[in-house]
């Protein structure tokens, strides 16, 4: 038989058995939409949470700090040495002093961080409302969502605000003696500053830190710094200048690792759920089968003359086969339109709710193309073999068995 013929065929309970058929298809759509909305849930948190805790430049940069012991400083002559090493691109290292804020007539205990314009960013760090820190605009600072509850004031208040500080300093001539950590034992100097700070960007945090551009507070003269970030250029790289600063007697660190550790416990998760699916689709599938015996025995007399007139006992295998690729195919395609529907309402709510309790919106589901290609593709080749026994037992029939079949 042609190829349009066994499609005519197979296509033909469509027809003749409508109700029974679109309910097999139903029953492996909700299987497949089981599948696609358990596991876009567990792609949609991973790419949530990632996308809140990392920026391209992250991935590639290490943080560098003291060891407990503070046998090797972190001053300015090491972050010249870490920036002398091959295959660094950026140093951006940060100071941390106890700073008085004052806005509008009222005053508040913050931390104050002097860093160059970059840190925040390598942090990978994203501003709730404004921008981060630049080199053009030195006296401009960004703060924690914290700092604007201290002054009584929501995040969008504090836009645009100027903010004066005292700074409390060690000390010592050039504060390169005491260690950032030992600071409030040590006797701090309280020092006015007469400049104006412009907010110009906040970020989120349970902390007051203030970030402040260290080229503002140069007058301060602070040599030692509590940490650094160093970009690199590749990330084979990154492992070598890793190694290298381990050896200065250095602590390093880098956002990646705990990438990596998040990734494979989402893995995990996304399997877990995907297992869940799969036994809806297990139980659609013996549906289908079931579907597919009937529409066997209710055919074998139909068979029994296909046969006595020439039809092949490939081409009755091959339209028993088709008759199942199509319905696990379009139950593929309606999978996918209710696990995205699913997704959609289920994310909806979640916001609603979220708004209601001052949250902010977010996006909990999240399907990659492939996946969805995968899954269609999936489904159709369960629906294929769920017709495997069907087909076989078909081709076999004896016409005048069929014949005689009632």
């Amino acid at each position: 038989m042609k190829f349009i013929d066994l499609f005519n065929l197979s296509t033909r309970m469509f027809k003749a058995r409508t109700s029974r058929t679109l309910l097999t298809v139903l029953g492996m759509s909700v299987g497949i939409g089981a599948i696609l909305f358990l596991v876009s849930l567990g792609y949609g948190l991973q790419k949530t949470l990632l996308e809140r805790i990392t920026t391209s430049d992250s991935l590639l940069t290490l943080d560098v700090s003291e060891a407990k012991s503070g046998a090797v400083a972190l001053d300015r002559d090491m972050i010249k040495s870490i920036e002398n090493l091959p295959g660094v691109e950026d140093v951006s290292p940060a100071f941390q002093i106890t700073t008085q804020g004052h806005i509008d007539g009222l005053s508040a205990d913050l931390v104050t961080m002097g860093s160059k314009a970059s840190f925040l960013k390598l942090g990978g760090v994203k501003p709730v409302l404004g921008t981060l820190l630049s080199d053009s605009d030195e006296n401009g600072i960004v703060i924690s969502s914290a700092i604007a509850q201290v002054f009584g004031k929501s995040v969008d208040e504090m836009m645009g605000k100027e903010i004066s500080f005292s700074f409390f300093v060690p000390s010592a001539t050039d504060a390169s003696d005491v260690a950032p950590s030992d600071q409030a034992q040590s006797e701090l100097n309280r020092v006015d500053s007469n400049k104006k700070f412009k907010i110009i960007g906040i970020v989120d945090g349970q902390d007051n830190i203030a970030y402040l551009n260290s080229l503002a507070l140069a007058d301060l003269n602070i040599d030692k710094y509590g940490q650094a970030k160093v970009k690199c250029r590749t990330n084979p790289e990154m492992t070598i200048i890793r190694d290298k600063i381990l050896g200065y007697g250095l602590l390093v660190s880098s956002l990646s690792e705990t990438v990596d550790q998040a990734n494979q416990i989402f893995r995990v998760v996304q399997l877990v759920l995907m297992l869940f699916g799969i036994i809806a689709l297990f139980v659609s599938a013996i549906g289908m089968f079931n579907t597919m015996t009937i529409t066997l025995l209710e055919r074998t007399e139909e068979i029994g003359i296909m046969k006595s007139i020439g039809a092949s006992d490939s081409g009755i295998s091959v339209m028993f086969f088709m008759e199942s690729a199509i319905m696990g195919f379009l139950g593929g395609i309606a999978g996918v339109a209710i696990g995205w529907l699913g997704g959609v309402f289920f994310n909806f709510v979640i916001n609603i709710v979220a708004s209601r309790f001052g949250g902010q919106s977010v996006s909990l589901f999240y399907s990659p193309l492939w996946f969805v290609i995968s899954i269609i593709i999936f489904s159709t080749v369960v629906g294929f073999f769920t017709g495997l026994v069907p087909a076989r037992r078909a081709s076999k029939i004896d016409p005048l068995d069929a014949l005689r079949y009632k």
